[in-house]
């Protein structure tokens, strides 16, 4: 649809001025045997090959939190939350696929710096569609250290 891509590529100019202003990296799955770091004593998988770094951002999806509650209040362990949030990159920025580890590498405004440090899992392969403005991939805030799949 040539004349709906002309009529979107204004959208696509302004989402990429004013909201993919940051950088992300995304990482493919690592692959290989964990190694033993000295310093730390734990086991590291090395890190994956990076398939993309460049303009990017990271927000919290709608409705972003379940909970997940045990089934009896007894039981020893406490309510876990986790938070979706959604990736976004230029239509340019390849589809990231599932399991990818994705962080936010710098952020324009170092009022903002909250997310720098924190890694997410790409929960399924980015979505892609036959009209876009901007690429979006649903992530999983990864618990574990960076660099752990």
């Amino acid at each position: 649809m040539p004349g709906l891509d002309q009529a979107l590529a204004g959208v696509t100019r302004w989402l990429g001025t004013n909201l993919l202003i940051d950088t992300v990296r995304v990482r493919a799955v690592p692959t290989g045997e964990p190694v033993l770091n000295p310093d730390t004593g734990q086991l590291e998988y090395p890190p994956g090959e990076v398939l993309y770094e460049g303009d990017g951002a990271v927000i919290p999806a709608v409705g972003g939190t379940d909970r997940t509650v045990a089934p009896d209040q007894t039981q020893p362990w406490p309510r876990q939350y986790r938070y979706s949030y959604i990736l976004l990159t230029p239509l340019t920025a390849p589809i990231p696929p599932e399991g990818a580890l994705i962080e936010v590498v710098s952020v324009h405004d170092p009022a903002r710096a909250a997310l720098i440090g924190r890694s997410w899992l790409a929960v399924d392969t980015g979505q892609a569609s036959t009209v876009e403005v901007v690429r979006r991939t649903y992530l999983d805030q990864n618990r574990s250290p960076a660099g752990a799949p």
